[in-house]
């Protein structure tokens, strides 16, 4: 039987669709193709909308919803078309959905995490078996819903006798701690691109800071690097998990009402600065003997942001995940496919030492094809 899975991510940041095609048939988990498509800007607009209260949500989210698996389901005819396979050569694809709200534990002691999907029309368009809804189920059990991540990065990145560091930056920055004895720490350390980009589109109409560029051209503000750094969420003891709910432009303008007047490009810097200052926190608290600190995600191409990170993590070498094996834009993909292939197979995606649920769990509902 097959064991070829397809990840879909589209993440905090939203900028766009990663898919992956994996073959797991082997010792190692395996990308063989890798396709990528921007949101339409319309849609986009809408998803960022809808992560804050607003006017008829429920229609506009289930409609949302729909254009997403849409253009989710165009990435996998890419995948199937560049890969030669037929549907069929397929188990399932993972399919992790926008998250629009993210409030585990909050209001009944449950919360909830929402992720906008709809997984029947991409089971339909893609005539492959879907496995969507990954988090909730971890939230059930009294845990964050997030970071799912590493769980997978154990399987991939993790090295006997040796603690290795996995920092995913996408719009929320999170950090897997893969100790050298087989445990397993993850957490939201804070924002990751989310903020930068939010500025960027502001004040520049581009959707992000291509290579950190505009924000090498400013000055960190210390009065409101200072601010924002007071922020309780980064002073949290994990298991933790945080999105747009709380690191907005409400958020930001919050502290820039505060601060007073200045520059856009020095603004920019000081966001740039922030990310990498609450990341680097992170982790210098868990970094253990490590001598690597591996970048994945978006963030990973924002040179700027790199070469900050370098320079608060002096005893590290940071690199991105390419140097373990696999390239920094596959990664949260990759590990969509892996959670369809665990739920195919019962067996548990989540950590409950990441996630502070009560115990391993199946993640995820079956659309079959």
């Amino acid at each position: 039987m097959s064991d070829l899975y397809i990840g879909l991510m589209s993440g905090t940041s939203l900028d766009g669709i990663d898919g992956v095609l994996a073959d797991f048939s082997g010792p190692r988990m395996r990308v063989t193709h890798h396709a990528s498509a921007g949101f339409a800007p319309a849609l986009r607009a809408e998803l960022l909308a809808l992560n804050t209260p607003g006017d008829n949500e429920l229609h506009r989210a289930a409609l949302a919803g729909n254009a997403l698996s849409r253009a989710y389901a165009e990435v996998v005819h890419t995948l199937l078309a560049h890969s030669g396979l037929p549907a069929s050569a397929i188990r399932a694809v993972g399919a992790h959905g926008q998250t629009v709200r993210h409030r585990p534990q909050e209001f009944d002691g449950t919360g909830y995490t929402l992720q906008l999907l709809s997984p029947a029309l991409l089971a339909e368009r893609t005539g492959i078996a879907v496995v969507a809804d990954l988090r909730s189920r971890d939230v059930a059990a009294g845990g964050q819903g997030a970071p799912l991540v590493p769980a997978f990065h154990r399987g991939v990145f993790g090295r006997p006798g040796e603690t290795v560091l996995v920092l995913n930056i996408g719009g929320i920055s999170n950090l897997s701690v893969l100790g050298a004895d087989g445990s397993v720490l993850g957490f939201d350390c804070g924002p990751g691109n989310a903020l930068m980009d939010h500025w960027c589109q502001l004040h520049t109409g581009q959707p992000f800071d291509k290579g950190g560029a505009w924000a090498a051209t400013g000055q960190v503000l210390p009065g409101l690097l200072e601010s924002l750094i007071q922020e309780p969420f980064l002073h949290k003891p994990p298991p933790k998990s945080t999105g747009r709910d709380l690191f907005n432009p409400s958020w930001l303008a919050d502290h820039l009402e505060r601060f007073g007047p200045a520059a856009p490009a020095d603004v920019q810097a000081t966001l740039t600065e922030f990310t990498a200052t609450a990341c680097s926190a992170s982790v210098d608290s868990y970094k253990n003997n490590s001598e690597t600190l591996a970048i994945c995600g978006g963030g990973a191409l924002n040179t700027q942001l790199m070469r900050r990170l370098q320079a608060l993590c002096p005893t590290l070498q940071v690199v991105t995940t390419e140097a373990l094996g696999l390239p920094a834009l596959q990664v949260e993909a990759a590990a969509f496919a892996w959670l369809a292939r665990q739920a195919l197979h019962q067996a548990p995606g989540n950590l409950p030492s990441v996630t502070g649920a009560a115990g391993p769990r199946v993640l995820g509902a079956v659309y079959p094809a």
